[in-house]
């Protein structure tokens, strides 16, 4: 019975993985050819046309860097300067040391109304980041377990020595390796939570009045224009609050937005 049992169930895991193959393989055949006539269009300047065929692949749930920086091409030579940003920083996600995203990106946020100087970064602010950077939530996450392992084995090697000179050698050692899962245990928690706060979102409305309080009847407190870069801080209904680069924060009606 056993046998039978543990035959059927790998019956069951070889039938759901033949079923996955296909369906990348339908995915694949169906998208390809959108892509390849996406990219036809666009060489004829059909730029509208070659966004509505490559708005089909990411109907049908498929999602690539070439694919977003496409789409930003696309909305670029039409002037969507919000949506152009949009899938540049979609793309870049995806592919984030490309350096022709970044360059049209750049070019792209250089066509935009607003300017907004950023605040000043602190030592510190930039010395986390410098340090955050080198790996992601996961790497961090990963590094602990390692440097977690590694003080477990060299503390028993230190422990159960009996030379001064090995004792002396190991206890540096273990306390080594205590400072580095200090460090990516520390890093890990704060990546992780910077990444549940990080909520980017660009503005799609050509204008926007960003009020004091969720509701059209409150003061307006500055206007944002198509393509700006914003954090969302919290959400109420049909009103989002958000956070620009210098510190400024306000309401807007989230219809005008589109989260990365």
């Amino acid at each position: 019975m056993k046998v039978t049992i543990l035959n059927r169930i790998g019956y069951v895991k070889k039938a759901f993985l033949v079923v996955l193959m296909l369906f990348t393989v339908l995915s694949f055949a169906q998208n390809g050819p959108l892509f390849e006539q996406g990219k036809s269009l666009y060489k004829a300047e059909k730029y509208q046309e070659a966004v509505t065929s490559w708005m089909k692949i990411i109907a049908n749930k498929q999602h690539a860097s070439e694919l977003y920086f496409n789409l930003g091409n696309a909305h670029y030579k039409l002037n969507n300067i919000g949506p152009s940003i949009y899938y540049y920083e979609k793309s870049l996600l995806l592919a984030p040391n490309d350096g022709d995203i970044k360059n049209n990106l750049a070019f792209a946020e250089n066509a935009k109304v607003d300017a907004i100087e950023p605040l000043p970064k602190t030592i510190f602010y930039k010395w986390y980041y410098t340090v955050s950077d080198v790996l992601t939530f996961d790497g961090w996450a990963y590094s602990t377990v390692v440097f977690s392992i590694s003080f477990m084995l060299v503390f028993l090697i230190y422990y159960f020595s009996y030379s001064e000179r090995r004792k002396r050698l190991f206890f540096a050692a273990a306390t080594f390796s205590v400072l580095l899962l200090g460090m990516s245990l520390s890093m890990a928690y704060s990546t992780y939570d910077d990444a549940i706060k990080n909520q980017p979102a660009i503005i799609f409305a050509e204008s926007i009045a960003v009020r004091e309080a969720p509701n059209l009847g409150s003061e307006i407190s500055f206007t944002l224009h198509e393509g700006t870069k914003v954090q969302i801080v919290e959400k109420d209904t049909d009103w989002a609050l958000i956070e620009i680069a210098n510190g400024k924060e306000g309401w807007i009606p989230y219809s005008d937005l589109k989260e990365l």
